[in-house]
């Protein structure tokens, strides 16, 4: 059994990398995370990056490079694709590199995943690879990205689905905060995130498919994913994503 301990945060805006001691899961279901490990799933390579400055610059170093993304919600001017994992998903240009950014989980990961021995992003996809690839690790921090300042119910469920997986195999909570969240979401049903804030977005701006391939893809695959490098890479072997 494990002897480990766990806490989930949320990266509040002006937020500073700290427990430097911990290895760190970034969590950004809607829609980062869920977009960059669907891209890797796929047999597509994937950069998060922080800013519209570095997407720019690392577009002129890849080859035939796929760019996507958003910031405010809108898709920047010359960018390929929204921060959609279902549009993705229906693409068969594999072979093109995505360049990704967001308005919160990008950004995070970037930010994060600099000088760390282990930073690992999650979503739904992957709650029992991402806890099982966890067991061994003394102090696990799950960050979620705050969106419009906000702690989104899906990043919540995410990040208290692997806790408590992390909890039934030994690890303990940190803090009081982090067993609250494990003792709200046990046990939910996923359709409660429709009444959320994020859902709420997709749906009045025309994305509804995005949140339909969130809730569709749960624990579809069997890899956790790091950062390394600047790359999210499968950190194990992964099932085929779903069509």
């Amino acid at each position: 059994m494990s002897t480990g301990s766990v806490v989930i945060e949320c990266a509040s805006e002006g937020f500073a990398p700290h427990r430097l001691d911990h290895s760190v899961v970034v969590i950004d279901v809607i829609r980062a995370t869920t977009t960059a490990m669907t891209a890797v799933a796929l047999g597509r390579r994937c950069y998060p990056v922080a800013s519209l400055e570095a997407a720019e610059e690392l577009r002129g170093t890849l080859t035939e490079p796929l760019v996507g993304g958003e910031l405010g919600g809108s898709l920047p001017f010359a960018f390929d694709i929204q921060n959609s994992p279902a549009e993705l998903a229906g693409r068969t240009d594999i072979h093109r590199p995505l360049v990704l950014l967001s308005s919160n989980g990008t950004q995070l990961m970037a930010k994060i995943g600099s000088g760390r021995r282990a930073t690992f992003v999650a979503c739904l996809r992957n709650v029992a690879a991402q806890a099982e690839a966890l067991r061994e690790h003394r102090r696990v921090l799950l960050l979620c990205a705050a969106t419009r300042g906000q702690f989104r119910e899906e990043d919540q469920l995410c990040a208290a689905w692997i806790a408590e997986r992390l909890m039934a195999d030994g690890h303990v909570s940190a803090d009081g905060p982090t067993t609250a969240l494990v003792e709200r979401w046990s046990g939910s049903r996923l359709d409660v995130l429709r009444e959320g804030r994020s859902a709420g977005y997709l749906d009045a701006s025309g994305q509804n498919a995005d949140l339909e391939f969130v809730l569709e893809h749960v624990d579809d695959l069997r890899s956790a994913y790091r950062l390394q490098g600047g790359e999210v890479v499968a950190a194990g072997v992964a099932s085929p994503a779903l069509p």
